[in-house]
Protein backbone atom coordinates (compact mmCIF):
# COMPACT_ATOMS: atom_id res chain seq x y z
CA UNK A 1 0.00 0.00 0.00
CA UNK A 2 2.84 2.39 0.82
CA UNK A 3 4.48 1.70 -2.55
CA UNK A 4 1.18 2.36 -4.37
CA UNK A 5 0.44 5.63 -2.58
CA UNK A 6 3.98 6.99 -2.82
CA UNK A 7 4.37 6.05 -6.50
CA UNK A 8 1.06 7.73 -7.30
CA UNK A 9 2.43 10.91 -5.72
CA UNK A 10 5.50 10.79 -7.95
CA UNK A 11 7.93 9.45 -5.34
CA UNK A 12 10.57 7.04 -6.63
CA UNK A 13 10.25 3.76 -4.72
CA UNK A 14 12.50 0.71 -4.54
CA UNK A 15 10.73 -2.30 -3.04
CA UNK A 16 12.83 -5.19 -1.73
CA UNK A 17 10.93 -8.49 -1.47
CA UNK A 18 12.47 -11.34 0.53
CA UNK A 19 10.72 -14.00 -1.57
CA UNK A 20 10.35 -14.78 -5.21
CA UNK A 21 8.26 -13.08 -7.88
CA UNK A 22 4.64 -14.18 -7.95
CA UNK A 23 1.89 -13.48 -10.46
CA UNK A 24 -1.58 -14.76 -9.51
CA UNK A 25 -2.87 -14.20 -13.05
CA UNK A 26 -0.57 -16.83 -14.52
CA UNK A 27 0.17 -19.07 -11.50
CA UNK A 28 -3.25 -19.67 -9.96
CA UNK A 29 -4.69 -23.21 -10.41
CA UNK A 30 -8.23 -21.90 -10.13
CA UNK A 31 -10.14 -24.84 -11.57
CA UNK A 32 -8.06 -27.84 -10.51
CA UNK A 33 -9.89 -30.36 -8.34
CA UNK A 34 -8.50 -32.09 -5.23
CA UNK A 35 -7.98 -35.23 -7.31
CA UNK A 36 -5.56 -33.32 -9.55
CA UNK A 37 -3.06 -32.70 -6.73
CA UNK A 38 -0.68 -34.81 -4.65
CA UNK A 39 -2.32 -36.32 -1.56
CA UNK A 40 -5.68 -35.17 -2.93
CA UNK A 41 -4.56 -31.60 -2.10
CA UNK A 42 -4.25 -32.37 1.62
CA UNK A 43 -2.11 -30.19 3.87
CA UNK A 44 1.50 -31.02 4.72
CA UNK A 45 4.16 -29.50 6.96
CA UNK A 46 5.21 -27.27 4.07
CA UNK A 47 1.64 -26.61 2.90
CA UNK A 48 -0.47 -26.66 6.08
CA UNK A 49 -3.48 -25.07 4.35
CA UNK A 50 -3.39 -27.58 1.51
CA UNK A 51 -1.61 -28.08 -1.79
CA UNK A 52 -3.50 -25.28 -3.54
CA UNK A 53 -2.85 -22.56 -0.96
CA UNK A 54 -1.17 -19.62 -2.69
CA UNK A 55 1.61 -19.40 -0.12
CA UNK A 56 4.95 -20.42 -1.61
CA UNK A 57 8.22 -20.85 0.27
CA UNK A 58 6.43 -20.20 3.51
CA UNK A 59 4.10 -21.24 6.27
CA UNK A 60 4.71 -21.76 9.98
CA UNK A 61 8.06 -23.25 8.99
CA UNK A 62 10.38 -21.87 6.29
CA UNK A 63 13.25 -24.19 5.31
CA UNK A 64 16.57 -22.70 6.35
CA UNK A 65 14.93 -19.87 8.28
CA UNK A 66 14.20 -21.07 11.82
CA UNK A 67 12.97 -19.19 14.85
CA UNK A 68 13.13 -20.29 18.46
CA UNK A 69 10.88 -20.26 21.52
CA UNK A 70 11.74 -19.64 25.13
CA UNK A 71 11.14 -22.53 27.53
CA UNK A 72 7.50 -23.56 27.67
CA UNK A 73 6.45 -21.33 24.75
CA UNK A 74 4.88 -22.62 21.52
CA UNK A 75 4.54 -19.46 19.42
CA UNK A 76 3.85 -20.21 15.74
CA UNK A 77 5.22 -17.66 13.25
CA UNK A 78 3.71 -17.71 9.76
CA UNK A 79 5.83 -16.23 6.98
CA UNK A 80 5.27 -15.98 3.27
CA UNK A 81 8.33 -15.62 1.06
CA UNK A 82 6.68 -14.32 -2.11
CA UNK A 83 5.75 -11.04 -3.79
CA UNK A 84 2.69 -9.75 -1.97
CA UNK A 85 3.39 -11.78 1.15
CA UNK A 86 0.41 -12.81 3.23
CA UNK A 87 -2.06 -10.79 1.14
CA UNK A 88 -2.00 -13.87 -1.10
CA UNK A 89 -3.03 -16.17 1.74
CA UNK A 90 -5.26 -14.22 4.12
CA UNK A 91 -8.99 -14.81 4.67
CA UNK A 92 -9.85 -11.35 3.30
CA UNK A 93 -12.07 -10.53 6.28
CA UNK A 94 -12.01 -6.74 6.36
CA UNK A 95 -13.44 -5.26 9.55
CA UNK A 96 -12.91 -1.67 10.66
CA UNK A 97 -11.69 -1.04 14.16
CA UNK A 98 -14.21 1.10 16.04
CA UNK A 99 -14.18 4.06 18.39
CA UNK A 100 -13.67 1.86 21.47
CA UNK A 101 -10.81 -0.01 19.82
CA UNK A 102 -8.63 3.09 19.56
CA UNK A 103 -9.11 4.07 23.21
CA UNK A 104 -9.22 0.77 25.14
CA UNK A 105 -7.23 2.04 28.15
CA UNK A 106 -9.65 4.94 28.60
CA UNK A 107 -12.50 2.44 28.57
CA UNK A 108 -11.28 -0.23 30.99
CA UNK A 109 -7.85 0.83 32.29
CA UNK A 110 -5.98 -2.00 30.54
CA UNK A 111 -3.35 -1.82 27.83
CA UNK A 112 -2.80 1.47 26.02
CA UNK A 113 -4.68 4.08 24.02
CA UNK A 114 -3.74 4.76 20.42
CA UNK A 115 -2.36 8.23 19.59
CA UNK A 116 -5.17 8.55 17.01
CA UNK A 117 -8.94 8.23 17.06
CA UNK A 118 -11.35 6.37 14.83
CA UNK A 119 -12.29 9.67 13.18
CA UNK A 120 -8.63 10.23 12.27
CA UNK A 121 -8.52 6.96 10.34
CA UNK A 122 -12.09 6.83 8.97
CA UNK A 123 -11.29 8.64 5.67
CA UNK A 124 -8.46 6.19 5.00
CA UNK A 125 -10.71 3.23 5.72
CA UNK A 126 -13.04 4.62 3.04
CA UNK A 127 -10.18 4.93 0.56
CA UNK A 128 -8.80 1.49 1.32
CA UNK A 129 -12.18 -0.23 1.02
CA UNK A 130 -12.91 1.59 -2.23
CA UNK A 131 -9.54 0.61 -3.73
CA UNK A 132 -9.44 -3.06 -2.74
CA UNK A 133 -13.19 -3.70 -3.08
CA UNK A 134 -14.95 -4.80 0.11
CA UNK A 135 -18.45 -6.22 0.24
CA UNK A 136 -20.70 -5.74 3.26
CA UNK A 137 -23.43 -3.59 4.76
CA UNK A 138 -23.84 -0.69 7.17
CA UNK A 139 -25.76 -1.88 10.24
CA UNK A 140 -25.10 0.97 12.70
CA UNK A 141 -24.12 -1.42 15.50
CA UNK A 142 -22.09 -0.45 18.55
CA UNK A 143 -18.37 -0.14 17.82
CA UNK A 144 -18.97 -1.64 14.35
CA UNK A 145 -18.47 1.42 12.15
CA UNK A 146 -20.36 2.19 8.98
CA UNK A 147 -18.55 2.98 5.75
CA UNK A 148 -19.38 6.11 3.78
CA UNK A 149 -22.05 5.89 1.11
CA UNK A 150 -20.85 4.38 -2.15
CA UNK A 151 -17.82 2.66 -0.64
CA UNK A 152 -18.96 -0.90 0.12
CA UNK A 153 -19.98 -3.40 -2.53
CA UNK A 154 -23.26 -5.29 -2.05
CA UNK A 155 -22.89 -8.49 -0.02
CA UNK A 156 -23.75 -11.87 -1.54
CA UNK A 157 -26.94 -13.63 -0.50
CA UNK A 158 -26.76 -15.77 2.67
CA UNK A 159 -26.52 -19.53 2.39
CA UNK A 160 -29.00 -21.91 4.02
CA UNK A 161 -26.90 -22.61 7.12
CA UNK A 162 -26.26 -18.89 7.54
CA UNK A 163 -30.00 -18.15 7.43
CA UNK A 164 -30.59 -20.90 9.99
CA UNK A 165 -27.93 -19.40 12.23
CA UNK A 166 -29.47 -15.95 12.00
CA UNK A 167 -32.93 -17.36 12.75
CA UNK A 168 -31.49 -19.05 15.84
CA UNK A 169 -29.42 -16.12 17.08
CA UNK A 170 -31.96 -13.31 16.65
CA UNK A 171 -34.00 -14.39 19.73
CA UNK A 172 -30.73 -14.74 21.69
CA UNK A 173 -29.83 -11.11 21.00
CA UNK A 174 -26.75 -12.11 18.99
CA UNK A 175 -26.45 -10.09 15.76
CA UNK A 176 -25.81 -12.01 12.53
CA UNK A 177 -25.06 -9.56 9.72
CA UNK A 178 -23.37 -9.55 6.30
CA UNK A 179 -19.64 -10.15 6.56
CA UNK A 180 -17.10 -7.69 5.14
CA UNK A 181 -14.70 -9.40 2.76
CA UNK A 182 -12.25 -8.01 0.21
CA UNK A 183 -13.89 -9.70 -2.77
CA UNK A 184 -15.63 -7.95 -5.67
CA UNK A 185 -19.30 -8.81 -6.00
CA UNK A 186 -19.53 -6.48 -8.99
CA UNK A 187 -17.05 -4.72 -11.23
CA UNK A 188 -15.75 -1.50 -9.73
CA UNK A 189 -16.97 1.88 -10.94
CA UNK A 190 -13.48 2.81 -12.07
CA UNK A 191 -14.22 6.38 -13.17
CA UNK A 192 -16.01 7.40 -9.97
CA UNK A 193 -13.69 5.61 -7.57
CA UNK A 194 -10.46 6.81 -9.16
CA UNK A 195 -11.67 10.41 -8.84
CA UNK A 196 -12.73 9.78 -5.25
CA UNK A 197 -9.36 8.29 -4.33
CA UNK A 198 -7.17 10.77 -6.17
CA UNK A 199 -8.76 14.22 -6.64
CA UNK A 200 -6.47 16.56 -8.58
CA UNK A 201 -3.97 13.80 -9.41
CA UNK A 202 -4.30 12.83 -13.07
CA UNK A 203 -1.52 10.21 -13.01
CA UNK A 204 -2.97 8.40 -10.01
CA UNK A 205 -6.47 8.54 -11.46
CA UNK A 206 -5.32 7.07 -14.76
CA UNK A 207 -3.32 4.14 -13.39
CA UNK A 208 -5.96 3.35 -10.76
CA UNK A 209 -8.77 3.52 -13.31
CA UNK A 210 -6.95 1.19 -15.70
CA UNK A 211 -6.17 -1.26 -12.92
CA UNK A 212 -9.77 -1.34 -11.70
CA UNK A 213 -11.04 -1.99 -15.21
CA UNK A 214 -8.83 -5.07 -15.41
CA UNK A 215 -10.54 -6.67 -12.41
CA UNK A 216 -13.60 -8.90 -12.84
CA UNK A 217 -16.36 -9.55 -10.35
CA UNK A 218 -16.12 -12.87 -8.54
CA UNK A 219 -17.97 -15.73 -10.22
CA UNK A 220 -18.05 -17.80 -7.04
CA UNK A 221 -16.09 -20.74 -8.35
CA UNK A 222 -12.87 -21.37 -6.42
CA UNK A 223 -11.32 -20.63 -3.01
CA UNK A 224 -9.64 -17.23 -2.72
CA UNK A 225 -6.70 -18.83 -0.94
CA UNK A 226 -5.54 -20.26 -4.28
CA UNK A 227 -5.03 -16.77 -5.66
CA UNK A 228 -7.29 -15.16 -8.21
CA UNK A 229 -6.39 -14.95 -11.89
CA UNK A 230 -9.37 -12.66 -12.62
CA UNK A 231 -8.31 -10.26 -9.82
CA UNK A 232 -11.69 -10.42 -8.07
CA UNK A 233 -10.23 -10.73 -4.61
CA UNK A 234 -7.65 -8.48 -3.00
CA UNK A 235 -4.03 -9.49 -3.38
CA UNK A 236 -1.41 -6.78 -3.53
CA UNK A 237 0.21 -8.30 -6.69
CA UNK A 238 -3.05 -7.73 -8.62
CA UNK A 239 -4.39 -4.58 -6.93
CA UNK A 240 -1.53 -2.46 -5.54
CA UNK A 241 1.43 -3.35 -7.74
CA UNK A 242 -0.03 -2.92 -11.27
CA UNK A 243 -1.03 0.75 -10.85
CA UNK A 244 2.11 1.51 -8.87
CA UNK A 245 4.30 0.00 -11.59
CA UNK A 246 2.29 1.80 -14.27
CA UNK A 247 3.37 5.15 -12.80
CA UNK A 248 6.97 4.33 -13.71
CA UNK A 249 7.99 5.22 -10.15
CA UNK A 250 8.24 1.73 -8.61
CA UNK A 251 11.08 -0.75 -8.99
CA UNK A 252 10.72 -4.20 -7.43
CA UNK A 253 13.67 -6.43 -6.56
CA UNK A 254 12.74 -9.94 -5.46
CA UNK A 255 14.84 -12.53 -3.57
CA UNK A 256 16.28 -9.72 -1.47
CA UNK A 257 16.57 -10.81 2.18
CA UNK A 258 17.09 -7.64 4.20
CA UNK A 259 19.54 -8.04 7.07
CA UNK A 260 19.76 -4.54 8.56
CA UNK A 261 19.06 -0.86 8.10
CA UNK A 262 22.20 1.24 7.89
CA UNK A 263 22.74 4.75 9.27
CA UNK A 264 25.06 7.62 8.50
CA UNK A 265 27.30 9.58 10.88
CA UNK A 266 24.31 11.67 11.99
CA UNK A 267 22.30 8.60 12.90
CA UNK A 268 19.91 8.91 9.95
CA UNK A 269 18.85 5.87 7.97
CA UNK A 270 20.59 5.77 4.59
CA UNK A 271 19.71 2.36 3.20
CA UNK A 272 19.77 -1.37 3.87
CA UNK A 273 22.03 -4.36 3.53
CA UNK A 274 20.37 -7.39 1.99
CA UNK A 275 21.33 -10.87 0.88
CA UNK A 276 20.66 -11.72 -2.76
CA UNK A 277 19.10 -15.16 -2.33
CA UNK A 278 20.11 -16.28 -5.82
CA UNK A 279 23.81 -15.31 -5.59
CA UNK A 280 24.09 -15.31 -1.76
CA UNK A 281 26.03 -12.04 -2.05
CA UNK A 282 25.68 -9.16 0.40
CA UNK A 283 24.15 -6.21 -1.46
CA UNK A 284 23.33 -2.64 -0.48
CA UNK A 285 20.51 -0.29 -1.44
CA UNK A 286 20.62 3.41 -0.59
CA UNK A 287 17.69 5.79 -0.11
CA UNK A 288 16.90 9.02 1.74
CA UNK A 289 13.89 7.36 3.45
CA UNK A 290 13.52 3.75 4.61
CA UNK A 291 10.17 2.05 5.20
CA UNK A 292 9.94 -1.37 6.84
CA UNK A 293 6.79 -3.34 6.00
CA UNK A 294 8.06 -6.88 6.43
CA UNK A 295 5.38 -7.94 8.97
CA UNK A 296 5.39 -7.08 12.66
CA UNK A 297 7.94 -9.64 13.81
CA UNK A 298 10.20 -9.47 10.75
CA UNK A 299 10.41 -5.67 10.92
CA UNK A 300 11.27 -5.90 14.63
CA UNK A 301 13.94 -8.47 13.76
CA UNK A 302 15.50 -6.14 11.20
CA UNK A 303 15.55 -3.25 13.68
CA UNK A 304 17.03 -5.36 16.47
CA UNK A 305 19.74 -6.62 14.10
CA UNK A 306 20.54 -3.06 12.96
CA UNK A 307 23.13 -2.31 15.62
CA UNK A 308 25.73 0.45 15.48
CA UNK A 309 27.65 2.67 17.86
CA UNK A 310 24.75 5.12 17.76
CA UNK A 311 22.19 2.34 18.33
CA UNK A 312 23.87 -0.44 20.32
CA UNK A 313 20.54 -2.07 21.24
CA UNK A 314 19.10 -1.95 17.75
CA UNK A 315 17.83 0.84 15.55
CA UNK A 316 15.14 3.15 16.97
CA UNK A 317 15.21 1.15 20.21
CA UNK A 318 16.19 3.81 22.74
CA UNK A 319 12.94 3.11 24.57
CA UNK A 320 13.79 -0.59 24.71
CA UNK A 321 10.36 -1.40 23.26
CA UNK A 322 11.26 -2.86 19.87
CA UNK A 323 9.89 -6.40 19.90
CA UNK A 324 7.77 -5.76 23.00
CA UNK A 325 3.99 -6.11 23.48
CA UNK A 326 3.62 -8.75 20.79
CA UNK A 327 -0.03 -9.75 20.34
CA UNK A 328 -2.04 -12.28 18.37
CA UNK A 329 -5.78 -12.87 18.08
CA UNK A 330 -7.50 -15.08 20.64
CA UNK A 331 -9.00 -18.10 18.90
CA UNK A 332 -11.31 -20.89 20.03
CA UNK A 333 -14.10 -22.82 18.37
CA UNK A 334 -16.45 -25.78 18.23
CA UNK A 335 -17.66 -28.08 15.48
CA UNK A 336 -21.20 -29.39 15.28
CA UNK A 337 -23.65 -31.51 13.33
CA UNK A 338 -27.08 -29.99 12.67
CA UNK A 339 -29.92 -32.47 11.96
CA UNK A 340 -32.03 -29.71 10.41
CA UNK A 341 -29.45 -29.53 7.60
CA UNK A 342 -29.52 -33.25 6.78
CA UNK A 343 -30.75 -34.50 3.40
CA UNK A 344 -30.98 -31.05 1.90
CA UNK A 345 -31.42 -30.94 -1.88
CA UNK A 346 -28.12 -30.48 -3.65
CA UNK A 347 -27.74 -26.86 -4.68
CA UNK A 348 -24.99 -24.50 -5.76
CA UNK A 349 -23.80 -22.60 -2.72
CA UNK A 350 -20.15 -21.95 -3.49
CA UNK A 351 -20.39 -18.16 -3.18
CA UNK A 352 -17.43 -16.35 -1.72
CA UNK A 353 -14.70 -18.62 -0.40
CA UNK A 354 -15.47 -17.53 3.14
CA UNK A 355 -18.35 -16.10 5.13
CA UNK A 356 -21.35 -14.31 3.73
CA UNK A 357 -22.43 -13.50 7.31
CA UNK A 358 -20.74 -13.17 10.69
CA UNK A 359 -21.47 -12.12 14.28
CA UNK A 360 -19.88 -8.89 15.58
CA UNK A 361 -19.31 -8.61 19.34
CA UNK A 362 -22.55 -7.79 21.09
CA UNK A 363 -21.82 -7.58 24.85
CA UNK A 364 -20.05 -4.22 25.14
CA UNK A 365 -22.42 -2.87 27.76
CA UNK A 366 -22.33 -6.02 29.87
CA UNK A 367 -18.56 -5.90 29.69
CA UNK A 368 -18.43 -2.24 30.70
CA UNK A 369 -20.69 -3.05 33.66
CA UNK A 370 -18.25 -5.72 34.85
CA UNK A 371 -20.63 -8.62 34.23
CA UNK A 372 -18.06 -10.70 32.35
CA UNK A 373 -14.75 -12.11 33.58
CA UNK A 374 -12.79 -10.79 30.60
CA UNK A 375 -12.34 -7.22 29.40
CA UNK A 376 -12.36 -7.40 25.60
CA UNK A 377 -14.67 -8.94 23.04
CA UNK A 378 -14.65 -11.26 20.06
CA UNK A 379 -16.48 -11.71 16.78
CA UNK A 380 -17.72 -15.03 15.45
CA UNK A 381 -16.90 -16.60 12.10
CA UNK A 382 -18.95 -19.60 11.14
CA UNK A 383 -19.29 -21.90 8.16
CA UNK A 384 -20.45 -25.19 6.77
CA UNK A 385 -22.54 -26.27 3.82
CA UNK A 386 -22.22 -28.40 0.71
CA UNK A 387 -19.21 -27.05 -1.07
CA UNK A 388 -16.88 -29.23 -3.13
CA UNK A 389 -15.52 -31.80 -0.64
CA UNK A 390 -11.79 -32.15 -0.26
CA UNK A 391 -9.50 -34.72 1.33
CA UNK A 392 -10.88 -35.98 4.65
CA UNK A 393 -14.30 -34.38 4.16
CA UNK A 394 -16.11 -37.56 5.24
CA UNK A 395 -13.74 -38.68 7.98
CA UNK A 396 -16.02 -37.38 10.70
CA UNK A 397 -18.97 -39.49 9.59
CA UNK A 398 -17.91 -42.77 11.21
CA UNK A 399 -19.33 -42.02 14.68
CA UNK A 400 -22.68 -41.13 13.07
CA UNK A 401 -22.90 -44.06 10.63
CA UNK A 402 -21.97 -46.83 13.09
CA UNK A 403 -19.34 -48.28 10.80
CA UNK A 404 -21.39 -48.28 7.58
CA UNK A 405 -19.54 -48.99 4.35
CA UNK A 406 -20.32 -49.69 0.72
CA UNK A 407 -23.70 -48.58 -0.60
CA UNK A 408 -25.03 -47.71 2.85
CA UNK A 409 -22.01 -45.52 3.57
CA UNK A 410 -22.66 -43.61 0.34
CA UNK A 411 -26.26 -43.10 1.42
CA UNK A 412 -25.07 -41.83 4.79
CA UNK A 413 -22.65 -39.43 3.07
CA UNK A 414 -25.52 -37.98 1.06
CA UNK A 415 -27.58 -37.66 4.20
CA UNK A 416 -25.01 -36.00 6.43
CA UNK A 417 -22.84 -34.01 4.02
CA UNK A 418 -23.75 -30.34 4.37
CA UNK A 419 -25.06 -30.76 7.93
CA UNK A 420 -21.75 -29.98 9.63
CA UNK A 421 -20.92 -26.50 10.90
CA UNK A 422 -18.10 -24.80 12.76
CA UNK A 423 -18.06 -21.69 14.92
CA UNK A 424 -14.79 -19.85 15.55
CA UNK A 425 -14.23 -16.87 17.83
CA UNK A 426 -11.68 -14.21 17.02
CA UNK A 427 -11.00 -12.09 20.08
CA UNK A 428 -8.90 -9.24 21.38
CA UNK A 429 -5.70 -9.86 23.30
CA UNK A 430 -4.55 -7.24 25.81
CA UNK A 431 -0.82 -6.44 25.43
CA UNK A 432 1.43 -7.62 28.25
CA UNK A 433 5.12 -7.37 29.14
CA UNK A 434 5.62 -11.13 28.99
CA UNK A 435 4.77 -11.45 25.28
CA UNK A 436 7.61 -10.28 23.06
CA UNK A 437 10.30 -11.28 20.59
CA UNK A 438 14.05 -10.78 20.83
CA UNK A 439 17.17 -11.84 18.98
CA UNK A 440 18.35 -15.36 19.82
CA UNK A 441 22.07 -14.96 20.56
CA UNK A 442 22.91 -18.50 19.46
CA UNK A 443 20.96 -19.12 16.24
CA UNK A 444 21.21 -17.75 12.71
CA UNK A 445 19.32 -18.60 9.54
CA UNK A 446 20.81 -19.92 6.30
CA UNK A 447 21.72 -16.36 5.32
CA UNK A 448 23.70 -15.83 8.53
CA UNK A 449 21.11 -13.47 9.99
CA UNK A 450 20.33 -13.85 13.73
CA UNK A 451 16.81 -15.17 14.26
CA UNK A 452 14.00 -14.30 16.64
CA UNK A 453 13.22 -15.97 19.94
CA UNK A 454 9.65 -15.69 21.21
CA UNK A 455 8.25 -15.28 24.70
CA UNK A 456 4.53 -15.56 25.41
CA UNK A 457 1.94 -15.43 28.13
CA UNK A 458 -1.84 -15.33 27.96
CA UNK A 459 -3.58 -13.37 30.70
CA UNK A 460 -6.73 -14.54 32.47
CA UNK A 461 -8.70 -12.19 30.21
CA UNK A 462 -7.77 -14.17 27.09
CA UNK A 463 -8.22 -17.58 28.75
CA UNK A 464 -11.65 -16.64 30.12
CA UNK A 465 -12.61 -15.21 26.75
CA UNK A 466 -11.73 -18.46 24.97
CA UNK A 467 -13.79 -20.43 27.48
CA UNK A 468 -16.72 -18.04 26.94
CA UNK A 469 -16.44 -18.58 23.19
CA UNK A 470 -16.85 -22.32 23.42
CA UNK A 471 -19.72 -22.12 25.88
CA UNK A 472 -21.51 -19.57 23.73
CA UNK A 473 -21.10 -21.61 20.55
CA UNK A 474 -22.31 -24.75 22.28
CA UNK A 475 -25.40 -22.82 23.38
CA UNK A 476 -26.10 -21.69 19.82
CA UNK A 477 -25.74 -25.26 18.54
CA UNK A 478 -28.14 -26.47 21.23
CA UNK A 479 -30.70 -23.84 20.19
CA UNK A 480 -30.34 -25.07 16.60
CA UNK A 481 -31.15 -28.60 17.73
CA UNK A 482 -27.63 -29.66 16.84
CA UNK A 483 -24.94 -31.82 18.36
CA UNK A 484 -21.57 -30.43 19.45
CA UNK A 485 -18.87 -32.74 18.11
CA UNK A 486 -15.83 -31.16 19.75
CA UNK A 487 -14.97 -30.90 23.43
CA UNK A 488 -16.23 -27.78 25.20
CA UNK A 489 -13.46 -27.01 27.65
CA UNK A 490 -13.96 -25.70 31.17
CA UNK A 491 -10.31 -24.62 31.23
CA UNK A 492 -9.58 -21.66 28.97
CA UNK A 493 -5.96 -22.79 28.56
CA UNK A 494 -7.28 -25.90 26.79
CA UNK A 495 -9.80 -23.98 24.71
CA UNK A 496 -7.48 -21.29 23.35
CA UNK A 497 -5.53 -21.67 20.10
CA UNK A 498 -1.74 -21.60 20.21
CA UNK A 499 -0.15 -18.13 20.02
CA UNK A 500 0.50 -17.23 16.40
CA UNK A 501 -1.88 -19.87 15.06
CA UNK A 502 -4.46 -17.27 13.99
CA UNK A 503 -1.69 -15.41 12.06
CA UNK A 504 -2.65 -11.94 13.33
CA UNK A 505 0.56 -11.01 15.14
CA UNK A 506 0.91 -7.27 15.68
CA UNK A 507 2.40 -4.74 18.06
CA UNK A 508 6.21 -5.03 18.17
CA UNK A 509 7.04 -1.37 17.36
CA UNK A 510 4.22 0.39 19.14
CA UNK A 511 3.14 3.89 18.12
CA UNK A 512 2.34 6.54 20.72
CA UNK A 513 2.48 10.22 21.61
CA UNK A 514 5.55 10.01 23.89
CA UNK A 515 9.02 8.85 22.75
CA UNK A 516 9.74 7.41 26.19
CA UNK A 517 6.99 4.78 25.94
CA UNK A 518 6.63 4.18 22.21
CA UNK A 519 8.80 3.52 19.15
CA UNK A 520 6.83 5.46 16.52
CA UNK A 521 4.55 8.47 16.29
CA UNK A 522 1.00 8.19 14.98
CA UNK A 523 2.26 8.36 11.39
CA UNK A 524 4.46 5.26 11.82
CA UNK A 525 7.58 7.45 11.92
CA UNK A 526 10.44 6.61 14.25
CA UNK A 527 10.93 9.12 17.07
CA UNK A 528 14.71 8.59 17.02
CA UNK A 529 15.29 8.24 13.27
CA UNK A 530 12.86 10.60 11.50
CA UNK A 531 13.50 9.19 8.02
CA UNK A 532 12.62 5.66 9.15
CA UNK A 533 9.03 4.38 9.03
CA UNK A 534 7.39 1.04 9.87
CA UNK A 535 4.12 0.37 8.00
CA UNK A 536 2.86 -3.10 8.89
CA UNK A 537 1.21 -4.61 11.97
CA UNK A 538 4.12 -3.61 14.20
CA UNK A 539 2.81 -0.12 15.08
CA UNK A 540 -0.44 -1.51 16.54
CA UNK A 541 -1.11 -0.41 20.10
CA UNK A 542 -3.88 -2.93 20.68
CA UNK A 543 -5.19 -5.94 18.80
CA UNK A 544 -8.94 -5.50 18.47
CA UNK A 545 -11.17 -8.43 17.57
CA UNK A 546 -11.21 -7.08 14.02
CA UNK A 547 -8.80 -8.81 11.63
CA UNK A 548 -5.82 -6.44 11.21
CA UNK A 549 -5.14 -6.32 7.45
CA UNK A 550 -7.65 -3.60 6.56
CA UNK A 551 -6.33 -1.40 9.38
CA UNK A 552 -2.70 -2.06 8.38
CA UNK A 553 -3.47 -0.82 4.86
CA UNK A 554 -5.52 2.20 5.99
CA UNK A 555 -2.82 3.27 8.48
CA UNK A 556 -0.15 2.80 5.80
CA UNK A 557 -2.11 5.01 3.37
CA UNK A 558 -2.50 7.74 6.01
CA UNK A 559 1.17 7.49 6.97
CA UNK A 560 2.30 7.58 3.34
CA UNK A 561 0.36 10.81 2.75
CA UNK A 562 2.12 12.28 5.79
CA UNK A 563 5.47 11.09 4.44
CA UNK A 564 4.78 12.82 1.11
CA UNK A 565 3.94 16.06 2.92
CA UNK A 566 7.19 15.81 4.89
CA UNK A 567 9.16 15.32 1.67
CA UNK A 568 7.51 18.36 0.10
CA UNK A 569 8.36 20.45 3.15
CA UNK A 570 11.98 19.27 3.06
CA UNK A 571 11.67 17.77 6.54
CA UNK A 572 13.08 14.41 5.47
Amino acid sequence: MAAYVLACHGVRVLMLEAGRHYDPVTETPMFNLPKDAPLRAAGTVHKPFGFYDATVDGGWQVPGEPYTNADGVNFMWWRSRMLGGRTNHWGRISLRMGEYDFKPYSRDGLGFDWPMTYDDLAPWYDKTEALVGVYGSNEGLENTPNSSDGVLQPPPAPRAYELLTKKTCDPLGIPVIPAHLAILTQQQDADRLSRFLWPNNDLAQRVTRESMRSRAACFWATPCGRGCSIKANFQSPTVCFPPALATGNLTVVTDAMVREVTVDAQGRANGVHYIDRTTRLDERAEAPVVILAASACESARILLNSKSSAFPNGLANGSGLVGKYLMDTVGAGVSAQIPALEDLPRHAEEGASAMHMYMPWWLYQEQAAGQLDFARGYHVEFGGGQRMPGYGAFNGLEPLTEGAYGARFKEECRRYYGSFMYFDGRGEMIPNEDSYCEIDPDTVDQWGIPVLRFHWKWSEHELNQARHMQRTFAGIVEEMGGNVLSTVQTDGARAIAAPGQIIHEVGTVQMGDDPSNSVLNQYCQSWEVPNLFVMDGGPFVSNADKNPTLSIMAIAWRSSEYLVDQLRQGSL
